[in-house]
């Protein structure tokens, strides 16, 4: 492919909701581009976007594709997005380094969730949009009810700039609305097409004083006024041209082509680029061009075990050269740039240099992870990284065999480079690795690609809970170790007060022996033994938090005292006190912050109510209602997927760790009885 200046590039981001048909449209546009031969099909696995085994398998997009073409003088790169909510990680990192995004919606299904969704991302990103209503083709495809519902609820700024030709199985192209001569009208469909075309010229002129001006006088405004009107309001937001077409037959597909090519902005229409400079924290602007300092976002990584780790990036300003260095600001170090490479899809094609406004990948980077910035150690600059959908949802992850354990370890930090809405930490008090994802599809995605590319088998389970111990009455116990068998005995006497400590005071040991009665050098002894009792309390056998331990008396023998015996001493005389202080099962609760629409308020309360939740606080922002509300851990494992189903994907919710609070007890008499089951199987 021929290098192209930033002004004539345009990098396009696709999305929509799952199974609106985004990868066949991007592959009916690689086949009417002419960078493929062949057409392929999603049903078949043959595309060029879903070209790994889990998406061939499930038929649908889990990864972001890069894909190139050409056409009429641009060069277009597409970022292909999965459509699945639990995969918005990718369309969050296509979002990053896009100019420009298509919403695709299917003409029978309307506007669903998904494309709700994505169109308030683009919004949150400030990205001028166009509209592919797809699948016209269809049975039940309606083009004027599907136009009717993007106006409703994405906005009036969204007009047709074609129309269609025919419906369903008569569907046969479509037509321009700007382009258009009265000569050319059908003339069942004058009137209707004369009407949309006045719509669509009295919005244009109204976001153009000059063509206003001209209009209200009456003087006629030429096509190519219109189009060039089209594109200044496109580019400001002002409008979004719906385009209409079926990807599957190959209608409307060239037509897209050109609105993309007309109406969306290159590199240089988005103007500056924003960086900070790290050693002063200032703002920098950069201009979008070669001869501007180097800036570039990395906003992806994949790693395959035989060609080792490719790092996706876009360059803002400056360029890259292949076999080249780049200093890593994120990282404080230089990188040594080897090949780089132009992808589509799967294939690689080696390019000597990557410009201002265009992307490329690169292979075997040392430093780099996604969301990383390269620029020049002489001018150090760091772009805005990359916002990723928190992982809400969480699963131990265990090994199926011995030989699992061991590359588990080495494989699940690559899978997080490859990942970064993904986190993987070790339980202090369950001692499980514990895998969270957005939802139960990413998870088992996750499992998948551990064991088709790393030979890994592992199994997700429902984590277990880390819950505490405490006590809810002071008390004091006394323990004697005393053992004689033959030559030195054992001996170790200790006193222990024991006192409940208020929720999150952890726990404390202290001493205030005196005369000598325990010596000095056995006193850190006596301490050992009570942490290591502490560490499996008398009810279920989990941690003791919230009690402070005071060693206040004892005794000991010239001889037979020793470091063992005042340590068992501790730890007997501390189970000693735990049974006696009225021991109880304390749970970890969690704060919540749901966002969801007002219609599902009542709901998400009622059915706060039915976890042993509580709401603390509700407001409204931003057209929906914000919930803040508090549950137990135990009760909140799944809300991922029960917010899903409540509020129809259209909930979404934070969540945090807040403190512990003491188990019902007849919740706690079945966590006991459970935890005995284990053990004696275990």
């Amino acid at each position: 492919m021929s290098p192209y200046e930033s002004g004539k590039i345009r990098n396009v981001v696709f999305l929509s909701h799952y199974g609106a048909g985004k990868t066949s449209l991007v592959e009916a546009m690689l086949s009417a581009s002419g960078a493929i031969s062949r057409l392929g099909s999603v049903e078949q696995g043959t595309t060029a976007s879903d070209y790994d085994p889990s998406e061939i398998e499930r038929k649908m997009s889990i990864n972001l594709s890069l894909l190139p073409l050409e056409w009429k003088g641009i060069k277009l790169n597409i970022i292909d997005t999965p459509g699945y909510a639990d995969f918005a990680s990718e369309a969050k990192a296509g979002l990053r380094v896009s100019d420009a995004a298509i919403i695709v919606i299917c003409a029978t299904s309307g506007v669903e969730v998904g494309t709700e969704q994505m169109w308030d991302y683009s919004e949150q990103n400030g990205l001028p949009r166009l509209i592919f209503v797809n699948k016209m083709d269809r049975e039940n495809a309606d083009f004027f009810r599907a136009l009717n519902e993007i106006q409703a609820k994405l906005g009036a700024k969204c007009l047709p700039v074609q129309l269609p030709l025919g419906s369903q199985e008569n569907f046969q192209g479509v037509m321009d609305l700007v382009s258009l001569q009265d000569n050319d009208l059908p003339s069942p469909l004058q009137d209707q097409v004369k009407s949309y075309r006045e719509k669509l010229i009295e919005a244009v002129v109204e976001t153009n004083d000059e063509l206003l001006t001209k209009y209200l006088e009456g003087e006629e405004i030429s096509n190519e006024e219109i189009s060039g009107a089209i594109r200044e309001a496109t580019i400001t937001g002002k409008l979004v041209p719906v385009l209409i077409g079926s990807a599957l037959r190959s209608l409307g597909i060239t037509p897209a082509l050109d609105a993309i090519r007309d109406y969306l902005p290159s590199p240089e229409d988005r103007g500056t680029i924003m960086a900070t400079n790290p050693a002063t924290g200032a703002t920098e602007e950069l201009e979008p061009s070669v001869d501007s300092p180097l800036s570039s976002l990395v906003f992806k990584t994949t790693v395959d075990p035989y060609v080792g780790k490719l790092s996706y990036f876009r360059v803002c300003s400056g360029l890259i050269a292949s076999n080249s260095q780049v200093w890593n600001a994120n990282k404080g170090g230089m990188e040594r740039i080897g090949q780089l490479l132009a992808l589509r899809g799967k294939n690689q094609e080696p390019v000597p240099q990557v410009v201002a406004g265009d992307i490329g990948v690169v292979a075997r980077l040392n430093l780099t992870t996604t969301g990383d910035t390269f620029c020049s150690q002489e001018h150090p600059v760091i772009l805005d990284g990359i916002e990723f959908p928190q992982a809400n949802l969480s699963m131990a992850i265990e090994p199926q065999s011995r030989a699992d354990l061991d590359k588990m370890s080495t494989v699940l930090p690559r899978i997080c480079e490859e990942d970064p809405s993904l986190r993987v930490r070790r339980d202090p008090v369950t001692n499980e690795v514990v895998v969270s994802g957005v939802g139960d599809s990413h998870l088992e995605i996750v499992k998948e690609r551990m064991r088709r590319k790393f030979g890994v088998e592992v199994r997700l389970a429902p984590p277990k809970i880390p819950y505490k111990e405490t006590i809810a009455l002071a008390t004091k116990a006394e323990y004697k170790h005393k053992k004689q068998t033959g030559g030195h005995g054992q001996y170790g006497h200790v006193l222990l007060e024991l006192e409940p400590l208020p929720r999150g005071s952890g726990f404390e040991f202290t001493d205030r022996v005196v005369g000598g009665r325990v010596p000095k050098n056995y006193i850190p002894a006596v301490e050992k033994g009570v942490h290591e009792a502490k560490d499996e309390g008398l009810v279920a056998g989990y941690p003791v938090i919230d009690v402070r331990v005071t060693l206040y008396d004892g005794s000991s023998h010239p001889v037979d005292s020793s470091d063992i015996a005042f340590k068992i001493a501790g730890s007997h005389a501390l189970r000693k006190g735990l049974s006696q202080g009225q021991p109880v099962l304390l749970e970890p609760i969690i704060n919540l912050t749901i966002t969801v629409p007002e219609k599902f308020t009542g709901d998400i309360v009622g059915d706060l109510n039915t976890k042993r939740g509580r709401v603390v606080s509700m407001f409204p922002e931003g057209g929906a209602n914000v919930i803040q509300g508090q549950a137990p851990h135990s009760e909140v494992l799944r809300y991922a997927i029960d917010l899903r189903s409540m509020t129809q994907g259209r909930g979404s919710f934070t969540m945090e760790s807040s403190h512990y609070e003491e188990v019902p007890s007849h919740i706690s008499q079945k966590i006991v009885a459970e935890r005995k089951a284990e053990k004696e199987k275990g």
